[in-house]
């Protein structure tokens, strides 16, 4: 009788302690992104890799914003730009006077130079930044609203591209926590000294990191601003009473890692919107009565790659170009959509969106490089190459499957080392000391599969008829040194709540979040997804 009393009140306890659970986890509004959430610095390797946009994207905002058919709306909330004529491009930067970080501390020229010189020093930042390769140089007065951009002769097509969501930190806290003032700061990033530039960098690639979530760093300029993490990840968002536009509708919610989980969160009525991991959440019934959500997975625009190591064996396009031929896209891309349950088209170009008009104009440059010649692959018989991605998940484990079962007969060994989730950072790289001395980092992967705009993920001609010679020469060109074998749309699956209005899918990397200022709750909460 002790024993069963015991086991009764630790079964009442246990339950009492997962109501109480719910009953928390449902007091704000809940977004849950597809990504761990690891940082709100969309700029750097892991931050690219994890798709920090889907959280930062309102706290950082860009100084274009990609609509939810792909056009870029210009953010003349934040900032206006004139572009002036000539061979050598140049782009005058306007920022508004209204716009504040959170801490009241005003939006300068000094915010976008610090993310130019980590684009100007991608390996020392640990940056992922690659328009601006595009770039020559960023004028910059200290304080001053005003700022111009010059880029390379005849470079430059895609500039809206530069200083997206997610990438523009704040210059004056991190001059704080080095102990300078922003002049002192703006003389470091100009100075070109490895040994000034590095404590610089280090805050700015490590120091937006959620599991250390620093609030005198993370000040926002976006609707948002980061109140607190909590234990499992979540981020819980407010309002930012200094933001130079329309507060947002909603003033406070949390986002959800992609890790947490959905079930329990649409359980309790805290997942509200949702950018989903599983396209076939068990704990969903389509044809339930009273559906409070609506899921559907839809092929997205960004684009799966695999990205080799920069150092090391795999740096060679030699061999990348040899594992390249027992890689079979087609089937890789067959191997995704059976665990989406939808159709995944192969997506072949670097340069192009699989969905831009032009790239059926493209698409005789790359075909070729899709079908197998196992007899060229195994000029590289028994090598391995480990591959990672983000996060664990059944669709892309089964992707690396279908690399390794094609590539088997060419002697080459495909692993997945994935474990807890690998980043662009985990991949082998050359870093710099102080003095400018290159060092060599190891890594854990030789490989990542991450979703990838072609927009902005190489330097190119714009998407236009005009400048299809161009852009096919282009194309060819990475084809043949292959930074990264493109493989296949990437599918996204969307969770609505069906009470929640201004909701627009967006398969970008801002995701559906893109305008998660302007979401309404209707007071009539009965209404249904159905």
């Amino acid at each position: 009788m002790a024993a069963a009393a015991a086991a009764a009140a630790l079964l009442l306890a246990g339950c009492s302690d997962h109501t109480e659970q719910q009953e928390a986890t449902k007091q704000y509004f809940g977004y849950q992104a597809v990504s761990d959430l690891r940082s709100t610095n969309a700029g750097t390797l892991a931050g690219a890799t994890d798709n920090a946009e889907l959280l930062s994207g309102r706290l950082y905002p860009g100084v274009y914003v990609p609509g939810p058919s792909g056009e870029m709306i210009p953010n003349t909330d934040l900032v206006t730009t004139q572009v002036l004529p000539g061979d050598q491009r140049k782009v005058i930067y306007t920022l508004s006077d209204d716009a504040v970080f959170s801490d009241g501390t005003a939006v300068t020229c000094a915010d976008y130079l610090l993310t130019f010189t980590a684009g100007q020093y991608p390996s020392l930042f640990g940056a992922h930044l690659p328009l601006f390769d595009d770039t020559a140089d960023l004028s910059c007065t200290p304080g001053s609203k005003e700022f111009t951009v010059a880029f390379k002769e005849r470079r430059g097509a895609r500039w809206r591209g530069l200083f997206g969501a997610g990438t523009v930190m704040p210059a004056h806290a991190i001059a704080g926590k080095l102990g300078e003032s922003v002049d002192q700061l703006i003389d470091d990033l100009r100075s070109d000294d490895f040994s000034r530039l590095k404590p610089v960098a280090q805050i700015w690639r490590e120091g937006f990191d959620l599991a250390h979530f620093d609030p005198d760093l993370q000040v926002s300029f976006g609707p948002f601003k980061i109140a607190e993490v909590g234990e499992r990840g979540e981020v819980h968002l407010v309002a930012n009473e200094y933001y130079y536009g329309d507060a947002p509708q909603i003033p406070e919610l949390v986002v959800w890692p992609g890790s947490a989980d959905s079930g329990e969160l649409a359980e309790s009525g805290a997942l509200r919107i949702g950018d989903l991991r599983d396209a076939n959440p068990a704990w969903y019934d389509a044809d339930a009565e009273g559906n409070r959500l609506k899921v559907t997975t839809e092929v997205g625009e960004l684009t799966e790659v695999l990205s080799f190591e920069e150092s090391g064996m795999w740096a060679e396009p030699a061999n990348r170009e040899a594992v390249s031929r027992c890689i079979d896209p087609r089937a890789v891309a067959q191997a995704s959509g059976k665990v989406a349950g939808i159709e995944v088209p192969v997506a072949p170009l670097h340069v192009l969106q699989h969905g831009d008009p032009l790239a059926q104009r493209l698409a005789d440059v790359a075909t070729p490089h899709l079908d197998v010649d196992i007899a060229a692959a195994s000029a590289l018989s028994g090598s391995t190459l480990r591959v990672g991605y983000a996060h664990p998940d059944a669709r892309l484990a089964a992707m690396v499957e279908s690399m390794r079962r094609t590539c088997e007969p060419a002697g080459i060994q495909i692993v997945d080392a994935t474990e807890g989730g690998k980043t662009l950072a985990d991949l082998p790289r050359v870093d710099y000391d102080e003095w400018g001395n290159a060092e060599q980092q190891d890594g854990s992967v030789d490989a990542v599969i991450h979703a990838v705009d072609p927009m902005t993920e190489h330097p190119a001609a714009n998407n236009r008829a005009q400048e299809l010679a161009a852009l096919r020469a282009q194309e060819g060109q990475l084809w043949k040194d292959l930074p990264s074998i493109p493989l296949a749309a990437q599918p996204r699956t969307f969770a609505i709540d069906g009470a929640v209005r201004n909701v627009v899918p967006y398969t970008g990397r801002a995701g559906i979040g893109w305008n998660m200022d302007r979401w309404q709750v209707q007071p009539d909460t009965t209404t249904t997804a159905n």
